[in-house]
């Protein structure tokens, strides 16, 4: 004999997907700006030519 399916459950309109078929209204580039004035972030390398550093290290002198 087969089995029975339970049958599923309805859900409630509180768990029901958002609508995503249409998209918000465009920001014009304008209209974007920032809120916070920002500093610039530290120098990682401090101020140094670790390129330069790193040549005269490992070419012998």
């Amino acid at each position: 004999m087969g089995k029975r399916r339970k049958p599923t459950p309805r859900r409630s309109p509180k768990h029901e997907l958002p609508d995503f078929t249409h998209l918000p209204e465009r920001v014009a580039p304008q209209d974007m700006r920032t809120t916070l004035d920002l500093d610039p972030g530290p120098d990682p390398r401090g101020g140094r030519d670790t390129d330069t550093e790193f040549m005269l290290r490992n070419a012998g002198f």
